[in-house]
């Protein structure tokens, strides 16, 4: 998972969610370096979950709704799902998983898929999203209280990427 982490933090986070807040906090002139320190841990975390729910929905969103069918599984990508399956895996699963997936036989991504199922992927993600929306509001709550940023900053974004369906 750190591996995953690493690739979101720099992939999504930083260019996605941090740098255009923290480029307004510099214009709006503030100064303290804990509110950048609280903003940072937000919006890297909040851009962490952007990326893991896209991965999700890559896999189990609907095409109808997303707009596009999901390729991860046949591209091989190292995916919140893939990632998750991995920890989880007995070594019999993950044998099946380093056979089949990458792969673009349609086979293949249903065997996958079927292992996901298997493992509870979409409980473990559901888990996941409800945690963090606790995590990520106590967060706000803390960074925004009688500071010069107010948590809106935060919510709008979070409101934008929370529970999405495409």
């Amino acid at each position: 998972m750190s591996r995953y982490t690493a690739i979101v933090k720099y992939k999504t986070s930083y260019y996605s969610f941090y740098l255009p807040v923290v480029m307004a906090m510099n214009m709006a002139g503030i100064k303290d370096p804990e509110l950048f320190e609280g903003a940072k841990t937000i919006l890297l975390e909040i851009g962490h979950y952007f990326q893991v729910t896209d991965d999700f929905l890559d896999c189990f969103g609907d095409p109808a709704v997303t707009g596009k069918v999901g390729t991860d599984i046949q591209d091989g990508k190292c995916s919140w799902i893939v990632v998750k399956a991995l920890e989880k895996a007995s070594d019999e699963q993950k044998n099946i998983l380093a056979l089949h997936y990458g792969s673009h036989k349609e086979e293949d991504v249903k065997v996958v898929k079927d292992l996901y199922d298997q493992l509870g992927l979409v409980e473990i993600y559901k888990t996941y999203e409800s945690g963090f929306y606790t995590d990520i509001m106590e967060h706000i709550e803390k960074v925004c209280a009688g500071k010069a940023v107010p948590k809106e900053v935060f919510t709008t974004f979070l409101n934008k990427v929370y529970k999405r369906t495409k």
